[in-house]
């Protein structure tokens, strides 16, 4: 199978789209949530999407099947929120190995399903790696500055569980996404070093920040160029922007990273700002037509789709920037 490097280089390649997205359309209940496993489990665990890859299996491998048909090149695990950290708030620390180990052969499973229908177009699995919900260079507390709710050994810590699951499922690829700050990035980022350096290996890792407002700063306060600096000591694949921002918002901070990296550029944009409701209007038509300026611009080598994406917006976005040579790096 050709390496995804030599590919990167060839076209620009499909991300999938929103995971979360797809799983409201199944209305899943409390009960769905649980299954028979976790019937009697004393906390509520709806909204807990990275359990449905234990109670609701062929759901996601449903979900990674529409998006590669839809025409990605690689889907990412259900395994946002897949560390102790993040699983505390469903008292499920003691499961992250098990989520995100089955969640990443889940996604590996339907990967060879099509790469052995599509040799010529053989397909990926990016271990998702969420930002956890605690941020360890700001304080929560604005009573209290100096304040951490996280240290950045208990990161490390937790994210060296998550990639070793990850890995051991599965995974092609590491995907370190949603940063809204950079510390948390740089522990998941170290634990992934280490990770390579004890099983003597080498895994592409993408990088993906998120640009949180018209500032154009990262929650913690970087620049696109800044994000990009402080990043750039470790041996990455490609670095990008998902989430928070439309796709057409996120134009200006591409350009400065394309210009910036000597990395594979990639972005995942939201389908649209948020309206009144929280959802996303942005038709597939609509958000495919602004990716076409990154392509146009030959500002990326990848591009998907965040919240509020669907099959639908990644069979558009890949139709339109099929005709497009990637950036060049």
């Amino acid at each position: 199978m050709k390496d995804i490097k030599e590919i990167l280089k060839e076209r620009i390649l499909i991300l999938d789209g929103a995971m979360g997205t797809m799983l409201q359309r199944y209305k899943f209940t409390e009960e769905d949530f649980r299954g028979e496993r976790f019937k009697e489990w004393e906390h509520p665990l709806q909204g807990n999407n990275d359990l449905l890859s234990l109670t609701q299996p062929e759901a996601i491998a449903e979900v990674h099947r529409k998006y590669f048909a839809a025409g990605a090149d690689i889907v990412e695990t259900n395994t946002f929120s897949g560390t102790t950290i993040a699983m505390a708030d469903y008292y499920m620390e003691d499961l992250v190995y098990e989520l995100n180990y089955e969640s990443a052969r889940i996604a590996k499973m339907v990967a060879d399903e099509f790469t052995a229908k599509e040799p010529h177009k053989p397909r990926f699995v990016a271990g998702s790696i969420g930002p956890t919900n605690k941020t360890a260079s700001m304080s929560p507390d604005v009573n209290d500055p100096g304040y951490r709710a996280v240290s950045f050994d208990e990161l490390r810590v937790a994210y060296k569980q998550q990639v070793e699951a990850l890995l051991d499922g599965g995974s092609d690829l590491l995907l370190v996404e949603t940063i809204f700050d950079t510390l948390n990035a740089k522990a998941a980022l170290f634990a992934i070093e280490e990770v390579k350096e004890e099983r003597n290996i080498d895994v592409p890792i993408m990088v993906s920040g998120t640009i949180t407002d018209a500032s154009g700063r990262t929650l913690s306060g970087q620049t696109a160029e800044a994000f990009l600096i402080s990043i750039s000591h470790i041996p990455i694949l490609s670095v990008g922007f998902n989430c928070a921002l439309g796709a057409n918002q996120l134009v200006p901070h591409l350009e400065v990273l394309s210009t910036k990296s000597e990395h594979a550029v990639s972005a995942h944009p939201n389908a649209g700002l948020p309206n009144a409701f929280g959802e996303y209007d942005e038709t597939p038509d609509q958000m495919a037509e602004q990716i076409k300026e990154y392509a146009e611009k030959g500002l990326v080598n990848i591009v998907g789709g965040c919240c509020g994406t669907t099959p639908e917006h990644i069979t558009a976005i890949a139709k339109i920037v099929e005709n497009f040579a990637p950036r060049q790096f």
